[in-house]
């Protein structure tokens, strides 16, 4: 497992199971622990300070992947109704049924793997393969809060009306990020989602 240093006090590993990985350093929870941010394929590790950091080092390369499960066990399902702005261009190119499109992306079992673009946003892995498309050619300026969409090999769902370039598949009425609730993000890594067709 590769390591840098990101700054003084985080440390970059580069992982085949950022979940897993990120699950264990939670476990671990090593003295000045501030946060644990997975990626892709990577788990950023966040310290109060530079001496926290440097004495969590060699604990942390010892560390070896758990089951993501073990630090979530939690399922949110999203009630969804499938009219997005795309449906009928995403069945086209993908050779389906808009039924068909529908059926595919609300039976999937989904799992937060990374959070970014936007407070609240997760990227879900999980997609149908036959559903990866990829990105619009052409963003949109403004996606509505609640759009439920698609891009390459992700589904997730706009937490706040912002641009994006996802193929919309329908829209949810749950709230994603609600600065009152503790966490205000709905979705964290490591838990599971099902959208729930409303249609």
């Amino acid at each position: 497992m590769n390591l840098r240093w990101y700054g003084d006090r985080a440390l970059l590993f580069d992982t085949a199971s950022p979940l897993g990985f990120g699950s264990a350093v939670r476990l671990a929870a090593p003295i000045g622990l501030m946060d644990v941010v997975p990626g892709p394929a990577s788990v950023l590790v966040c310290f109060n300070g530079p001496a926290e950091a440097r004495a969590a080092l060699e604990g942390l390369r010892s560390l070896r992947p758990v089951e993501a499960a073990l630090a979530l066990q939690t399922e949110v399902v999203l009630p969804t109704v499938y009219d997005g702005a795309d449906l009928d261009d995403v069945a086209a190119a993908t050779g389906c049924s808009v039924a068909q499109v529908v059926s595919r992306h609300s039976t999937g079992s989904y799992l937060v793997a990374v959070t970014g673009f936007a407070p609240g946003f997760g990227y879900l892995s999980g997609l149908d393969p036959v559903l990866h498309l990829p990105r619009r050619a052409e963003p949109r300026t403004v996606v509505p809060a609640g759009s439920v969409a698609i891009a390459d090999r992700w589904t997730g769902v706009y937490p706040v009306a912002s641009p994006g370039g996802w193929h919309l598949l329908g829209r949810t009425a749950e709230v994603l990020w609600d600065l009152d609730r503790d966490p205000p993000a709905l979705l964290q890594p490591g838990v599971r989602v099902r959208f729930e067709s409303g249609r």
